[in-house]
């Protein structure tokens, strides 16, 4: 399996499923199912029995992971979705970079 091309903190943006065209900020990746979490996407109504951190218990609304697939990196110089490359940059270091605008993605 090869790397992924999300990382966790990255800003991306859903380009297909019923939140097509929202945007996000990935809290969590999932490398061996190749998803990942991402803040306010795909909400799911979690039923959950009393306990510390909820006493009354209920619903709870919470993220449930989405393909990788259905993600596309954020352009940091024009806000849209990019597709993500890798080359080397002046000291070697193997960086991302957007292939829309060829710049580096910190």
């Amino acid at each position: 399996m090869g790397k992924l091309h999300i990382k966790k903190g990255d800003n991306v943006i859903v380009n297909a499923g019923v939140d097509k065209g929202r945007e996000g900020k990935v809290l969590e990746v999932l490398i061996s199912k190749n998803r990942a979490v991402v803040e306010g996407i795909n909400m799911i109504s979690k039923h959950t029995k009393p306990n510390a951190d909820n006493p009354q218990g209920g619903i709870v609304k919470q993220e449930a992971p989405i393909h990788i697939s259905n993600l596309n990196l954020k352009d940091p110089s024009t806000g849209k979705a990019t597709r993500i490359g890798r080359r080397k940059n002046d000291e070697g270091k193997l960086v991302r970079f957007a292939k829309k605008s060829g710049e580096e993605i910190k």
